[in-house]
């Protein structure tokens, strides 16, 4: 078909907002998706769409070709995805987001071994904690804690992160330790504002089976991990860390964690665990290349050395180091 990739882009364009977005998805000048978009208005004789150079709107004939190729463009990736599936040997670019913290402590350093495992796909990772959206920013997988599932979208489990309370050695000396969840109403807490709906992400902990969550006296409030981590050690408080962070500010004595037993025994009030997810479009089939991301991430992160229980108080084979 002669305006294939003409209409390819032109669908891109419009599920992007803009050509020039469209045009850096497809890995192409802006200038070249303009000029395709044009050839395919002049084959069709209309105008599809009303341009400027911060905005495009679909005319209203644009809206009718738009609503019956879009279903043709993805038929196209569908059958791309079978030919790769066939052949077994996933390539192409691949585009993963995840939050900043978990995807610089965690997700990043698994990507290398990826490539190279699959020497066809070119992988770029975005590290945001914004909503995404996966049409409009031609998102493959995107990882996502619980609290940020969106219904039309698969998820796969990935990994359970062990939440760690704590706060500075000076902090706890001043204000006193707390013994269970309830007292930290009486605290300094530094909570994370989720970003994406400026939400305050809730303490959550487990006694007897049952689920609750204490009054928090919040603080500080911050939309990154590693600032509420800089506030802790700084003195500020208490705060909730992922295992990823906190396990290594504890060994070296920065940090001191809460809630747990010295005996070994498991404590009475237990931190609720941060699951995270990957998530892809829930479309007829999933790109060969996004499964194998996916299936390698699960491999990799069941028995990851960031995600485990803290081990409490250190053993002495590692004692804890202090600065």
């Amino acid at each position: 078909m002669k305006n294939l990739r003409g209409i390819e882009i032109f669908v891109k364009a419009v599920d992007a907002g803009s050509i020039a977005e469209a045009a850096r998805q497809l890995r192409i000048t802006a200038a070249a998706a303009s000029q395709a978009i044009a050839r395919l208005e002049a084959a069709l004789g209309t105008r599809l769409l009303n341009r400027t150079t911060r905005s495009l709107a679909l005319t209203d004939g644009g809206q009718v070709y738009f609503e019956r190729v879009r279903d043709l463009t993805e038929q196209i990736v569908s059958a791309h995805a079978a030919l790769d599936e066939m052949r077994g040997r996933p390539q192409g670019p691949l585009k993963v987001t995840c939050s900043g913290a978990f995807g610089r402590a965690v997700i990043a350093p698994l990507l290398p071994s990826f490539v190279a495992a699959h020497p066809r796909v070119s992988v770029e990772l975005v590290l945001t904690d914004d909503v995404v959206d996966h049409v409009k920013q031609a998102i493959d997988v995107s990882i996502r804690f619980r609290e940020q599932l969106e219904p039309g979208l698969a998820a796969r489990r990935l990994a359970e992160v062990p939440m760690v309370f704590c706060a500075s050695p000076a902090y706890l000396e001043r204000a006193g330790r707390p013994r269970e969840p309830e007292e930290l109403k009486d605290h300094d807490c530094l909570v994370f504002r989720v970003p994406s709906d400026g939400l305050v992400l809730r303490w959550a902990f487990v006694r007897d089976g049952v689920r609750f969550e204490p009054p928090v006296r919040a603080t500080l409030a911050c939309n990154d991990i590693t600032g509420l981590a800089a506030m802790a050690v700084a003195d500020g408080g208490i705060t909730r860390l992922g295992s990823f962070i906190a396990n290594d500010l504890i060994a070296s004595g920065r940090l001191e964690p809460l809630f747990l037993r010295r005996d070994g025994h498991r404590a009475a009030s237990i931190a609720e665990p941060l699951e995270f997810f990957a998530c892809t479009l829930d479309r007829r089939s999933t790109p060969l290349k996004a499964r194998r991301f996916v299936e390698h991430l699960v491999t990799h992160l069941e028995d990851h050395p960031l995600l485990q229980p803290l081990r409490w108080p250190p053993s002495r084979a590692q004692p804890a180091r202090r600065n």
